[in-house]
């Protein structure tokens, strides 16, 4: 029962452990070591060990720049030795991910490999769904603009209108006594 308990990890949990870096999708090494049941250490050593099988668009490692901004703004870090990272992270994308599945090759590894790929594939579904959202958003707010334009000049005539009838023209009248110029046309 304990064991059972232990691999079922919701997809959705997996799915925001996603990070986007250099404009791949990955899962850094804290993550997948703790979905694969091994320590951070224990993890990049295997990976250390089979380089070969990692190639650049499998798996690199984040520079400095890049880390900074996922560090805890707010958590301070435990003072004594050995207490937080001395190397920068790894970031595995959805193959160096499966591969490192394959390194470890323990049940557990087997087992939330298949969790990973399925969190890579329910992103690969979101984003394109949201492309399809945005397409589609993107005529409505055309059609949109096409009619408000319409509008705006309608509204602009009555506009125009109701300001001419504010402003009557001032009626020319004719003089009164001895002064009026007769001759003039009314």
């Amino acid at each position: 029962m304990q064991a059972r308990a232990l691999s079922l990890v919701p997809v959705e949990h997996i799915t925001r452990a996603i990070l986007v870096l250099r404009g791949h999708k990955v899962l850094l090494d804290t993550e997948l070591a703790a979905l694969y049941g091994v320590s951070t250490k224990r993890f990049n050593e295997q990976v250390r060990r089979n380089r070969e099988r990692f190639p650049a668009d499998f798996m690199f490692q984040l520079a400095a720049e890049e880390l900074a901004p996922l560090r805890s703004q707010i958590a301070t870090l435990k003072t004594g030795r050995g207490q937080h990272r001395k190397y920068l992270p790894y970031a595995f994308t959805e193959h160096g991910a499966i591969m490192a599945a394959m390194i470890l090759n323990s049940k557990r590894a087997v087992e939330m490999s298949v969790y990973v790929v399925r969190a890579f594939v329910k992103l690969r579904e979101l984003l394109s769904s949201n492309r399809e959202l945005a397409r589609r958003f993107a005529q409505l707010e055309a059609r949109l603009d096409k009619k408000l334009t319409e509008h705006d000049q309608a509204i602009a005539a009555v506009l125009s209108a109701i300001r001419q009838l504010m402003n009557p023209p001032t009626p020319r009248r004719r003089g009164i006594g001895f002064t009026a110029d007769l001759e003039e046309n009314s």
